[in-house]
């Protein structure tokens, strides 16, 4: 009898498990990104609490009454090792905006990126983009992760657009993925992958050179075609 001929299986792969985040500070140009502590409480409610749309997609929590609310939540953020979160923090010490790692699979070198807080001080600014490219070189070239996933509520236009923008790809839509605040929420997901990392941080790179920026500030060409 003549044997059945292997099924296919996916190419081998280095099964070292990623680290964990921790601590870090990331360095930037326009800013940097460090662990979320309790001290970035007051300028972060300085910067959000006149938007109450910032937290219209989030799954489970704000908008926040007033800073005491928002406070016990911040720290509520500190001790969790997942989800991780981390500043968004200007030049002059004044954090802006919240990045987290978070569905943190080391064994399998998965993360994603979530919970984005981002203040209208801080949106459509040179450090919104360059958070992103700080916090996405960490997972891939220091923690060693190979997939970076990016998900958002399907009618979340801006999240949708920008996971684009920073070079995630469409992966699809998950239909009643959850109940998010008492509503359905069908989820969009996007994806990063090491291979795939070279290309995104030149693109990132190129974008938020001194030269890619005129007197007043503004960009002179677009992410992704610098």
């Amino acid at each position: 009898m003549t044997a059945p001929a292997p099924l296919p299986v996916g190419p081998p792969v280095d099964a070292t498990p990623a680290q964990s985040p921790g601590p870090a500070t990331l360095q930037g140009h326009f800013g940097h990104v460090e662990r979320l502590a309790q001290h970035h409480d007051a300028s972060l409610w300085e910067a959000v609490k006149d938007d109450d749309r910032i937290w219209t997609y989030m799954s489970s929590y704000g908008p926040f009454a007033d800073f005491s609310a928002f406070s016990a939540w911040i720290g509520s953020r500190l001790p969790l090792d997942d989800p991780y979160s981390y500043a968004i923090v200007e030049p002059s010490g004044r954090a802006v905006g919240i990045l987290t790692l978070m569905e943190i699979r080391p064994a399998m070198r998965v993360v994603e990126v979530g919970h984005v807080v981002y203040s209208p001080v801080l949106q459509r600014t040179p450090l919104a983009t360059e958070a992103q490219y700080l916090l996405a070189r960490y997972v891939f070239e220091t923690l060693g992760y190979r997939r970076y996933e990016w998900k958002c509520n399907a009618l979340n236009a801006p999240s949708h657009r920008a996971a684009l923008r920073y070079g995630f790809t469409l992966e699809g839509v998950l239909r009643q993925h959850i109940i998010a605040k008492g509503r359905n929420r069908d989820t969009t997901y996007f994806s990063m992958l090491d291979s795939e990392w070279p290309a995104r941080k030149a693109a990132f790179e190129r974008w938020l050179a001194a030269e890619n920026f005129d007197r007043d500030g503004r960009q002179k060409a677009k992410l992704g075609h610098a």
